[in-house]
């Protein structure tokens, strides 16, 4: 059984950061990635980044490229989202998930295990 848990959210400045973490237990070969997805009120899911775990190739959404940077842990499954000069757009319920996504790192669909989710809010 995957199962995937996310810690680090809470409230922060404009400018400021935050560090996620995503533990993930029962990965299995089935599997090539971790990606991290956010959802705001009344918006759709939204894939932020992704990482290859077996390559540590990753990818990025443009809105937050250059703030964001995607990591693991190299001695187990434990993901990162370190995000820097937040805004107040970033704002969201951030997930990470699991999955063999291809060619599609942002695809909810290519995803099957997820999260509950941490918020994250960005306001002064």
């Amino acid at each position: 059984q995957v199962q995937l848990v996310e810690s680090g959210g809470g409230l922060v400045q404009p400018g400021g950061s935050l560090r996620l973490s995503c533990i993930v237990s029962g990965f299995t070969s089935n599997y090539n990635a971790v990606g991290w997805f956010r959802q705001a009120p009344g918006k759709e899911r939204e894939g932020v980044s992704c990482i290859i775990i077996s390559e540590d190739t990753t990818s990025y959404v443009d809105s937050v490229k250059g703030r964001f940077t995607v990591s693991r842990d190299n001695a187990e499954i434990t993901v990162y989202l370190q995000m820097n000069s937040l805004e107040p757009e970033d704002t969201a319920v951030y997930f990470c998930a699991t999955g063999y996504v291809g060619d599609k790192p942002f695809a909810p669909g290519r995803y099957d295990y997820w999260g509950q989710g941490t918020q994250v809010t960005v306001s002064s």
